[in-house]
């Protein structure tokens, strides 16, 4: 086969952040009876399901760790391997830090794709790190039936202004900074059902680095922070919502959405993603409509920042997003007082 008429989803039997194990299994994975090894400098590990770890370097540094990576969610190799950096190297932002160094993961077919097209994928991310000014410093490669590629991130934050996503406080205002929709679009491409005319939409958004976030977190009134991935909003605003011991209220009319959404909802175009992810958390939630389902589950890849502020910040966030030229999307409010649903719908 010319390389020329590669498309990368073909060698794939998922896409991003869909190929992500449903929360539920992960539990699973997860549990351990072995002892813990506890280490005081590590501040933030898996206990909260946060976006990467962190160590206490000294009395005012810490060191993010985070990797991430998938098999293709587009055709074009560069492009690919550009949005599975993006998004590698958006749990880093997501915590208020600034990434400093990344090395790549790459698992590829040799006998069925060339390394021409591996070293494509490679430029792709080489491109994400030079847009987030730091290098691809290295990485390690394996011969894998199916594509993969993604980042090791290495960052640093100022530990006051770290944020996690369990801090949240109740009265919080909450904030998306990108639309919602990425599965339901990239599942229309792989469907071949995606117009001609809208191929650029998801791209262009999961090519958007959220390197909004260490200024977002210097804004004290921000309680806390992540990003929306491969679980989708209502499983990383659940984890918030868990952690922090609130319930939420969103208004499902003002969710922002990605142009056509509902069309190709309407067209089935809902990711395997999807059905894991409201199967998991199903419980946590009210009685949802096919739509609701579709927008609130749909597994994001390289997604946008959901962000928890109180009252007396919000116009410091707006003023924020206006200087920056970022838009934001005002989507609910988070209250402690007790509901049948963890994630309520207004």
């Amino acid at each position: 086969m010319q390389d020329a008429a590669i498309k990368l989803t073909q060698y794939s039997h998922g896409a991003g952040c869909g190929c992500k194990i449903s929360p539920s299994v992960l539990s699973t994975i997860l549990a351990s009876t072995l002892p813990t090894f506890n280490d005081s400098n590590i501040i933030v590990g898996n206990q909260s399901r946060d976006d990467a770890a962190v160590y206490q370097l000294n009395n005012t540094t810490g060191i993010i760790s985070t990797t991430d990576f998938f098999m293709p969610i587009v055709d074009d190799p560069f492009t690919f391997g550009r949005i599975a950096a993006t998004n590698a190297i958006s749990d880093i932002y997501a915590m208020g830090g600034q990434p400093i160094m990344a090395i790549a993961i790459l698992g590829w077919p040799i006998n069925q794709l060339s390394a021409e097209i591996a070293q494509q994928v490679i430029d792709g991310g080489r491109q994400a790190c030079h847009d987030a000014n730091i290098m691809l410093a290295g990485g390690h490669s394996i011969d894998s039936p199916e594509p993969i590629f993604g980042l090791a991130v290495t960052g640093q934050v100022a530990l006051d202004k770290l944020k996690k996503n369990n801090t949240a406080q109740a009265g919080d205002k909450l904030y998306l900074t990108k639309p919602l929709g990425i599965g339901v679009l990239t599942t229309a491409q792989k469907q071949q059902k995606l117009e001609h005319a809208d191929n650029h939409i998801a791209i262009n958004a999961m090519c958007q680095l959220n390197n909004i976030g260490p200024l977002i977190a210097k804004i004290d009134g921000v309680t806390a922070m992540t990003d929306v991935t491969g679980f989708g909003l209502a499983g990383h605003l659940l984890e918030m919502c868990q952690g922090s011991n609130l319930n939420a209220d969103i208004n499902i009319a003002s969710l922002p959405l990605l142009p056509r959404i509902e069309e190709y909802i309407k067209m089935n175009c809902i990711p395997g993603g999807t059905h894991r992810n409201y199967e998991s958390y199903q419980a946590n939630l009210p009685s949802l409509t096919h739509e609701q389902k579709a927008i609130l589950c749909d597994p994001q890849t390289s997604g946008g920042l959901l962000v928890s502020v109180n009252s007396s910040a919000e116009q410091a966030l707006l003023h924020l997003s206006e200087s920056q030229r970022q838009p934001l999307y005002y989507i609910g409010q988070l209250h402690a007082k007790p509901s049948s649903h963890t994630i309520n719908l207004r």
